[in-house]
């Protein structure tokens, strides 16, 4: 899907609409803390999620909760486009080949 194989399972749990904690995705995809906090980096990246800070009354560091940031439709779309554009490109790769080897042909 043009996804490594941890972001696309945070992104599939994201899809469900839930507003998650890091350690919630932790334990709903079976992955640890880094792991996750890569693949949310990711999802940053591509702006598909985003981080909310909430403050609890306990003292400390804020929870960080990861929302998408975008409609699902909107991701898979630009995943749609990401894979029709790999795929174009290596056709136009096998075309150049194709053409290579046909001009090599007239000049022997």
């Amino acid at each position: 899907m043009g996804l490594k194989n941890n972001e696309a399972r945070v992104l599939v749990v994201l899809f469900k609409g839930y507003d998650l904690t890091s350690r919630e995705i932790e334990r709903i995809v079976d992955l640890r803390q880094p792991e996750v906090s890569i693949a949310i980096n990711q999802l940053i990246d591509r702006k598909w999620a985003q981080v909310t800070s909430l403050i609890t009354e306990k003292k400390g560091r804020p929870v960080k909760v990861y929302t998408l940031s975008r409609t699902v439709d909107s991701i898979l779309d630009q995943i749609e486009e990401q894979i029709e554009g790999e795929y174009r490109g290596r056709l136009e790769v096998i075309e150049r080949v194709r053409s290579m080897v046909k001009e090599s042909r007239v000049t022997e």
